[in-house]
């Protein structure tokens, strides 16, 4: 049940992620830049939002959005600087954040992610139905790749990759500490229903979720996968949530409750009316949660 349950939700997010891609008319995407200090930047377009580091001869790019979005990111960072991209991390495997690695990789840029990314973005799992997508091209696939943490340098700027298993079983997270800024992919941001998908596990998701607030203090700027800024007290409100959440449905499994009925309780219900999200979010956060219980 388990293993059907994150298989259908791999699929919903891959196909949703290519769907979405096909339906949006990426030319009237506008980029939007934030200066986060110290020559570091977010960017914001169509798909997950990029961190930009700049060095003394070059650039370290956090995720590339959908494929279609590369000359208008290539467009925002030649208005930060002339300097070349030469390592792209992915935070972790979905094509809103994967989605430009063919682009910027021909054009010389290492990409780094953990191993898990590597190999499913080159044998992505098929979804509940047995379809399965296609292998990503050899220039969009990782090319540096680690187990639990590594650092990666250029031009004066490092950052530091530690693995988590929060959102996806592919997830990194990067922190840049000469500027305070952390960016966090989907395993969090600002309050909202968790996203738990392929390999991921609730406790996991509370785990690296800890790990953040632990790193962060209150002058460091969260770069969340989605959406604004994210602060450190915005990190500890999703955590303390997470754990209410968990505990509400491992005390309806402790009692006997099927997965089905533990949704039909409706858990969750004040958080979904407090951060938003609509039903079938509420009851698949409920789904993912009971089926990735210990």
């Amino acid at each position: 049940m388990k293993q059907t349950i994150l298989s259908a939700a791999a699929a919903l997010l891959l196909f949703g992620t290519h769907a979405y891609a096909q339906q949006q008319d990426f030319s009237k995407v506008e980029v939007k830049t934030t200066d986060l200090g110290n020559k570091t930047y977010m960017l914001e377009g169509a798909g997950g939002n990029v961190t930009i580091a700049v060095g003394s001869d070059s650039v370290i790019m956090v995720d590339a959005q959908f494929a279609p979005m590369h000359d208008k990111l290539k467009a925002a960072i030649a208005k930060i600087t002339n300097l070349p991209v030469k390592y792209l991390i992915n935070t972790h495997y979905h094509g809103d954040h994967t989605g430009g690695n063919e682009a910027f990789g021909k054009e010389g840029a290492t990409i780094v992610a953990h191993q898990n990314l590597k190999d499913r973005l080159a044998n992505p799992p098929p979804g509940a139905n047995g379809q399965k997508p296609p292998a990503s091209p050899a220039d969009a696939l990782p090319k540096q790749v680690y187990a639990d943490k590594t650092t990666v340098s250029s031009g004066g700027r490092t950052a530091q990759l530690v693995h988590m298993e929060g959102h996806t079983d592919t997830d990194t997270v990067v922190y840049f500490a000469d500027a305070n800024v952390l960016d966090i992919g989907d395993t969090g941001g600002r309050a909202r229903l968790p996203n738990i998908a392929l390999g991921a596990t609730i406790d996991g998701l509370i785990s690296g979720v800890q790990m953040y607030v632990n790193m962060a203090n209150a002058q460091t700027k969260i770069v969340p996968g989605h959406g604004p800024l994210a602060t450190k007290a915005d990190l500890q409100a999703y955590h303390d949530m997470l754990v209410s959440m968990r505990d509400r449905v491992a005390k309806l499994k402790a009692e006997g409750k099927t997965e089905d009925q533990a949704v039909a309780a409706k858990p969750v219900a004040d958080f979904q009316a407090k951060v938003g999200g609509n039903d079938m979010q509420a009851d698949n956060a409920v789904r993912r949660i009971y089926a990735t219980l210990k």
